[in-house]
């Protein structure tokens, strides 16, 4: 089996390689190819891959290199984890929509649109190349914003599953609070990507006792004090949000906030240098404690579980995935991506029914879906009026003198990377 990795070069990636180690019986790589453009890095990530391997007694072969066509030759999947523009792209990002009072973040609102435009041609692009290199191969998109660039993918009709490791999140967290394995939680997860709603935690299975109730009354000030919400709105909600929806629930309170610290950027860019000094030592053979802060958290443990089910029906039979609605959800379109349990194996992902959703979950998921229409048009086609019509209809934004004004902040500081502008 050959697994190639996009993007390889990420500080991320030893992360990955643990989980690919610990794994092997779930998924047994035979030769792990990293690739980017960058190097320098990819030498020393590189490096500590093949150290990490070692160590584990993985008899697999890791090998790197820059040249796309190369690395996914022969591939049986394809994973993606690229930034276009590096970190660099994202401080601005998370930066020039507080000129506006909106939200500056990489994957929400108007820097993650501008992520999307800059992404979304270099995915297809890469896609494509997979395609004729390997007609069956599977593309696991893990790279933001995960929702636009699934359903870019999809569209185009490229083999591909979109990957978040929220669900895998709360999985992990809330079986901690019951006492129980991983494994027997199984989440009623609902919503589009980083725009979820936790609305019921089963045991054993779809088919398991609801025991969300007893963890909103066990849990919900630990609970709150994680997502950075009041209790009294778990208590109203009855259902556990993701951490994202903090940029809808209290937007200002976050603008204020984010005016006056330095970006994530920054801080992940100070991260990432001391983790690729860490990465250089030659007697560093495992992942750092460092990386957890750099975030992903149990992104392997997802990966692995989701290229197993995909490759050779290994794996968890259900996986919360990022994937085409048809029907799922049906006040959304059947091509809309969503972000559900659903079945997986090697045929794909297919959602699994969701009851009723509650209007108040319901229209704002319409809403963003919406947007995300509005947004692939734009990274598709180009064009300032794409943009301005992307920003406008969303929620973060949704007036004409915001969204004029950050239209032209976007192409201006992503001129050189949308090639219409």
């Amino acid at each position: 089996m050959k697994l190639t990795v996009v993007g390889g070069g990420s500080t991320y990636t030893p992360e990955l390689i643990d989980g690919f180690a610990r794994l092997r019986d779930t998924l047994p790589i035979e030769e792990l190819v990293l690739m980017d453009p960058a190097q320098d890095r990819l030498e020393l990530v590189g490096g500590l891959a093949r150290r990490i391997f070692t160590r584990q007694a993985h008899n697999g072969r890791i090998t790197t290199t820059t040249d796309l066509d190369k690395a996914v030759d022969g591939a049986d999947a394809v994973l993606l984890q690229l930034r276009v523009g590096g970190q660099a792209a994202r401080e601005q990002d998370e930066t020039w929509p507080l000129e506006c009072g909106c939200v500056g973040q990489e994957t929400t609102g108007a820097g993650g649109l501008a992520k999307a435009l800059r992404t979304v041609p270099i995915v297809l692009d890469i896609a494509e190349r997979v395609r004729r290199a390997n007609p069956t191969a599977w593309i696991i998109d893990f790279t933001n914003p995960v929702g636009i660039v699934t359903r870019a993918l999809l569209q185009e009709g490229h083999k591909a599953v979109g990957l978040c490791n929220v669900a895998i999140g709360f999985q992990r967290k809330f079986a901690a609070m019951l006492g129980v394995s991983a494994s027997d939680v199984h989440l009623d997860h609902v919503g589009l990507n980083h725009l979820t709603w936790e609305t019921g935690v089963r045991l054993g299975g779809p088919e398991g006792e609801n025991v969300l109730p007893k963890l909103l009354t066990d849990h919900t000030d630990t609970i709150a004090a994680d997502l950075r919400l009041p209790r009294a709105v778990l208590d109203r909600l009855g259902v556990v949000p993701s951490y994202y929806l903090r940029y809808y629930y209290a937007h200002d309170e976050v603008v204020r906030e984010l005016r006056t610290k330095p970006s994530r950027a920054a801080e992940v860019a100070e991260m990432e240098r001391k983790l690729l000094a860490l990465y250089a030592d030659p007697a560093l053979d495992e992942k750092p404690d460092l990386l957890a802060k750099r975030g992903g958290a149990y992104y392997s443990e997802a990966a692995v579980d989701l290229a197993a089910a995909l490759l050779n029906g290994a794996g968890s039979p259900y996986q919360v995935v990022n994937a085409h609605n048809n029907g799922t959800l049906p006040f959304l379109p059947d091509d809309a991506v969503i972000e559900v349990q659903a079945a997986v194996g090697r045929q794909g992902a297919t959602p699994l029914p969701v009851s009723h959703i509650d209007p108040l979950y319901a229209g704002l998921m319409a809403q963003v879906t919406a947007y995300e229409d509005l947004a692939l048009d734009a990274a598709l086609h180009g064009g300032r009026t794409r943009v301005f019509k992307a920003l406008l209809s969303h929620p973060l934004i949704g007036q004409y003198e915001y969204a004029e004004r950050l239209t032209d902040e976007l192409i201006a500081h992503n001129r050189e990377h949308l090639a219409w502008a």
